[in-house]
């Protein structure tokens, strides 16, 4: 990936922030003769390995367990928050005309080697910790205990666990850090003008990243 020093992430509590909040990954890995992608959630342990750990699992039908490289790492990217920018929203564009449209985003790829695990015992653990994790907002939070025995045997029966250390992970923040502070302040009204939560998460980024300049 393509990271300009000035759209550089590498507080790694950031990174971490943004695979929980948006765990559904891309996992890109090699075969033989092409590259293979996949999409799954993923949970991330921060304290197994210098960057952590990731853990999901897929389908057993799925070839891509069988098939994965275990000799070049594997990339699983996480998406953040994305928003057009028009430059309309720029004062300077008022001044002097020169700005054209931009899209910004958050987004961290992180690779590492995968491990396949058949395991029947990690893998009901991992599906209740899975479930748990993502059920807690839930009004009435469903549990895998909710499910007949029998019939989670079965269906556990039918996937592959996949852990994957992160060996690397980097981070890229494109959020206008080649405006002025006038222009990004425009973005970011412009961006809570849209009225739609991607926008106001990508309004709050623009915000942060602003307070950080001017010294929190």
């Amino acid at each position: 990936m393509y990271v300009p020093k000035q759209h550089a992430e590498t507080d790694l509590t950031v990174l971490h922030a943004l695979i929980r909040s948006h765990p559904l990954a891309t996992w890109a890995t090699h075969s033989e003769d092409e590259i293979i992608v996949n999409h799954l959630p993923l949970m991330l342990d921060a304290a197994r390995g210098k960057f952590g750990t990731l853990m999901g699992h897929v389908a057993r039908a799925n070839p891509v367990w069988q098939c994965a490289s275990l000799t070049v790492p594997s990339a699983l990217i996480f998406h953040g928050s994305d928003s057009y920018i028009s430059p309309s929203w720029y004062p300077s564009k008022r001044a002097n005309g020169a700005a054209v449209p931009t899209w910004n985003y958050a987004v961290v790829h992180a690779h590492g080697m995968p491990v396949i695990i058949q395991d029947p015992v990690w893998l009901l653990e991992h599906v209740t910790r899975l479930t748990n994790l993502h059920e807690a907002g839930q009004a009435l939070p469903w549990k895998v205990s909710d499910a007949p025995g029998e019939f989670i045997d079965q269906m556990i029966k039918r996937i592959v666990g996949i852990e994957i250390p992160i060996s690397r992970i980097v981070g890229k923040w494109k959020i206008n850090q080649n405006r002025s502070t006038e222009d990004r302040l425009g973005v970011v009204a412009g961006l809570r003008g849209s009225g739609d939560p991607p926008s106001a998460e990508m309004a709050a980024l623009v915000e942060n990243a602003i307070a950080a300049d001017r010294g929190g």
